[in-house]
């Protein structure tokens, strides 16, 4: 009589994964996020609404269950005429275009999502997102191993402060910048009565028009058409409004306020992601330039964040010179990526992909 087999001698078959496409925004979203690296946490079901309500679309989302859990939620809007099936995963320039995927998915799960993906639309874009995006670099390693055409396009290089490694250094920040920064705080009140707050959660959204005010006196609105204001309403303010109507989005952005007799003077904007913050905007009135209320309320900032348990901080792209002063690296490229199906189109999108390089330039 043979001994019972044991489990263990069972081969383990690998997790199963199935994919569908649901119109609108699925609510497996929120789930994905729950999962995915916390650099992604913020892409929520609320987020892309918001994209939606500011910037227009009609969206459907790829889904993909692993063990009957949603593992990767990837909402897309058409682009371009139908005819061509284009279609791009939506959302806010700040802090990417990415999409959630649960950070211990198995590779089944790609793949699946992939084969689906390439039955609904002919090419995909994603981005801006920086090269070491937690959800397209697996997505690209797995498009690429399916015959996909993978076209990439260089938008700006990322700024990173990484304010644990600074503190390792010794005092951080110095204590002669913090003498300097009281320095101008002493004058700076000579205009009026300072008051330094810091915005959270139940602030939003009323607070959005405090940040809109100080834009509407900065050079944003002196030099420039505008449209690129972060909180005004005819910059993108609409999306931040909608995006704050999700408690836990709301609860991620913080902002620190500087006022001078009750009048907005200056602003950072920013948001939470674990131990990592997303620096999305800041701005002055130019009235107190010549006392650096930019400088002083972002030096301020950041002492508080690192009491909130914020280690590092993503500055992004552009203007590297005030960030490298206060210690920001280079951190990885930005770039725009497009996923071609396999086949004829695929052929094709090899040919051009140094136009696509080159449009970014």
């Amino acid at each position: 009589m043979r001994p019972p087999m044991r489990l263990s001698t069972f081969e383990r078959l690998p997790p199963a994964a199935r994919a569908r496409i649901d119109d609108g925004l699925s609510v497996a979203i929120d789930a994905v996020a729950t999962r995915a690296a916390s650099t992604h946490g913020f892409l929520r079901y609320g987020w892309y609404a918001a994209a939606l309500d500011a910037y227009g679309g009609r969206a459907r989302t790829l889904v993909v269950e692993e063990e009957g859990r949603p593992a990767l939620a990837l909402p897309f809007v058409g682009i371009g005429p139908g005819f061509a099936r284009g279609a791009a995963v939506p959302g806010s320039y700040w802090p990417f275009r990415s999409f959630p995927l649960a950070a211990d998915a198995g590779e089944a799960v790609l793949r699946v999502a992939l084969a689906t993906l390439a039955r609904a639309v002919t090419l995909l874009r994603i981005g801006p997102v920086y090269d070491d995006d937690a959800a397209v670099v697996p997505l690209i390693a797995a498009a690429q191993a399916q015959g996909w055409a993978v076209l990439d396009r260089f938008v700006a290089d990322s700024w990173l402060l990484d304010m644990a490694a600074r503190q390792q250094e010794g005092a951080w920040p110095r204590g002669s910048t913090l003498r300097k920064n009281r320095f101008h705080e002493k004058h700076l009140a000579s205009h009026g009565v300072p008051d330094w707050r810091f915005l959270s959660g139940a602030d939003w959204p009323a607070a959005f028009d405090d940040l809109a005010a100080v834009e509407q006196t900065s050079w944003i609105a002196s030099r420039t058409d505008g449209r690129d204001a972060k909180f005004t309403r005819d910059g993108h303010g609409t999306f931040w409004r909608a995006a704050a109507r999700d408690p836990v989005l709301a609860q991620k952005m913080r902002a620190a306020l500087l006022t001078i007799d009750g009048t907005p003077a200056a602003f950072s904007f920013d948001l939470d992601a674990g131990a990592l913050t997303y620096a999305i905007a800041n701005s002055y009135d130019p009235a107190y330039a010549k006392h650096s209320p930019g400088k002083l309320l972002y030096y301020r900032n950041l002492v508080q964040a690192q009491t909130r348990g914020i280690t590092r901080v993503d500055w992004g792209a552009g203007d590297s010179g005030y960030k490298q002063v206060i210690g920001a690296d280079r951190g990885p490229a930005i770039r725009d990526w497009l996923l071609v199906r396999p086949g004829v189109p695929a052929l094709v999108g090899r040919l051009a992909a140094g136009v696509w390089r080159r449009s970014g330039q």
